[in-house]
């Protein structure tokens, strides 16, 4: 056999050693692992064979050519908050149980009745939820305003918050509850109805084209848009306990790809995850209801779908702004 120049066996040792590295440190694509309805995606960097793993909420990823009939919850209302020209419905004048959605009712009642929001209030026993037995971060015998309540009952969905604005209402709750009920039907909501100022009970229903008249509504109160959209809010008790944290369930008042003016969630096992929304989409303001939605963030999935859609097709919100320019409806 030939003997191997030296340059020769040089050349084969450095090919060797190549290839054995290529071997140790393969560079390909991973495939994503679905668990709990997130996904792990896994990012290899070959230089430094580092591996780092993040979730993604598989509804997150919207896709760049998507269709209203995509939509997944079940009851849905998007119109133009000017015009309240519809853009899309489906099942929007079905009665159905909203959860959480109550409290943008609660929150409207409140400011109508001009209480002074600096007051002081106390959660009391009478404010636990005994009913479904939710869980709670503000202990009885906290003291907080009236103002912090209502911050913590729209961004956070605290139950006993809304509770205890009920309570401290001149007749207390049933007058509230009373007063929830007339403010909704001054303002069309003619197929809804409340109970209590929490959404707990089965008894607070609407439908998808009621509260987007609600949502309309509240847009109006400076408040509610703010303390509705708020991220996170270091909440301070006047008394009776700690600092803490809170944060909106709203992931999407977040994300920097959205404008939201007016926010609120809602869930029971009987009505779904609830979203509804007022944001700015292609320049133009749009009020969102989506109801019964099942998995964890169908509801926010949905939300992304309606937006990437009208950002497609923006001539739907155009017409009607157009419309409403040539032909303003009344004020009242």
């Amino acid at each position: 056999m030939p003997v191997t120049s030296k340059e020769q066996s040089k050349a084969v040792a450095q090919h060797k050693k190549h290839a054995a590295t290529a071997k140790a440190s393969p560079v390909k694509a991973q495939p994503l692992k679905a668990r709990n309805k997130s996904r792990q995606v896994i990012v290899a960097k070959a230089a430094t064979s580092h591996v780092v793993l993040r979730k993604v909420a598989p509804e997150a990823v919207v896709p760049a050519e998507v269709s209203l009939t995509d939509i997944k919850s079940n009851a849905v209302m998007v119109q133009h908050a000017d015009t309240g020209d519809v853009i899309f419905a489906k099942n929007a004048s079905t009665p159905v149980p909203i959860a959480s959605l109550t409290k943008l009712m609660t929150a409207v009642v409140l400011l109508d009745s001009k209480l002074a929001m600096d007051m002081p209030l106390t959660v009391e026993a009478d404010d636990v939820d005994n009913l479904r037995h939710s869980t709670s971060h503000l202990p009885v015998g906290v003291t907080a305003t009236r103002q912090d309540l209502l911050r913590l009952a729209l961004m956070a969905s605290e139950n006993r918050a809304a509770a205890a604005l009920a309570r401290t209402y001149p007749g207390g709750t049933p007058a509230f509850v009373a007063r929830m009920n007339r403010k909704a039907q001054s303002l069309g909501m003619t197929h809804t109805h409340y109970e209590d100022s929490s959404g707990l009970g089965n008894g607070n229903f609407s439908t998808a084209e009621d509260l987007a008249k609600l949502v309309a509504a509240a847009s109006s109160y400076p408040l509610i848009r703010e303390f509705s959209t708020t991220d996170t809010y270091l909440f301070n008790p006047l008394a009776g306990g700690r600092p803490r944290q809170f944060g909106n369930t709203n992931p999407l008042v977040k994300n920097g790809q959205w404008d939201i003016d007016v926010s609120k969630t809602g869930f029971t096992n009987e009505a779904g995850k609830c979203l509804v929304m007022k944001a700015r989409i292609a320049n133009e303001p749009v009020v969102i209801v989506l109801l019964d939605s099942t998995g964890k963030m169908t509801r926010v999935g949905d939300a992304q779908r309606v937006r990437k859609w009208l950002e497609n097709h923006p001539a739907n919100l155009h017409r009607a702004a157009i419309a409403q320019a040539n032909h303003p409806r009344p004020t009242t």
